[in-house]
């Protein structure tokens, strides 16, 4: 991907600094996906599954994107899927109450596919118009916890009638490139229909999402860039490029 980029400013022969960073943007913006990066969220109910490896932030991103949802008039329910750690489960029970949201817990040890279905169920029942779990946090290394998520998502198809619904990988802007081999693999799982970057500041810039946009075609929709439960924003691709190649 460098070596595009390298190559498609080089084409455009800029002669000064502010001519090298516009070719920049531009050339960065042509590699990333072309996909819509709104939510899809027209099911009945609407489903948002949160996968990635511990500590990228997906909790966080759940509790601000159920906010986000309630503040725009919907009724999200908050599905707390991380059944492996029970301190998972009191996060995001805690970020539903924040939001002012209804949750439902998965027991410890459960399946989280079992949750998921579950979830999808209970909304239907209860008239939640939108469903965001939160799901088991696994590295992309761990096959074993990998193919459990290829079976949340199986499940959650079964669930929603095979109706379409958004697959998110939480990435933490931090990693860097670490984020790319990550995203490889877990959508060897699960097809990642968008990211979600979090922990977007102004010391981590998350220059990996171009690269993985380009190779999987994933588009990020939504950017993590503060501590409090508002700091949740659509993702704006030519901002976030211009922040990277102008800072």
């Amino acid at each position: 991907m460098a070596l595009r980029l390298a190559d498609g400013v080089r084409k455009r022969a800029p002669r000064t600094r502010d001519e090298a960073v516009a070719a920049m943007v531009v050339v960065a913006e042509s590699l990333m996906s072309k996909k819509s990066r709104e939510l899809l969220l027209d099911g009945s109910p609407g489903c948002v599954l949160l996968f990635g490896v511990n500590g990228a932030g997906k909790t966080t991103t759940a509790g601000r994107l159920a906010h986000q949802l309630k503040q725009q008039g919907r009724k999200p329910l908050v599905v707390a899927a991380d059944t492996y750690r029970a301190a998972g489960i009191e996060q995001m029970v805690a970020w539903a109450e924040r939001a002012g949201v209804d949750h439902l817990e998965g027991a410890n040890g459960a399946d989280p596919a079992s949750v998921v279905f579950e979830g999808v169920q209970l909304a239907r029942r209860r008239g939640h118009d939108v469903v965001i779990a939160d799901t088991a946090g696994r590295l992309q290394t761990q096959r074993n916890l990998l193919e459990e998520l290829a079976k949340v998502g199986r499940v959650t198809s079964k669930a929603l009638d095979g109706a379409p619904y958004e697959s998110l990988l939480v990435l933490d802007a931090v990693l860097g490139l670490t984020n790319l081999v990550q995203a490889r693999e877990f959508h060897k799982a699960i097809p990642i229909t968008g990211i979600a970057l979090a922990k977007l500041d102004s010391t981590a810039k998350g220059g990996a999402v171009i690269a993985i946009e380009s190779e999987l075609d994933a588009p990020a929709k939504l950017a993590g860039v503060g501590e409090g439960i508002d700091d949740l924003a659509p993702f704006d691709p030519e901002a976030f490029i211009r922040a990277m190649f102008e800072g």
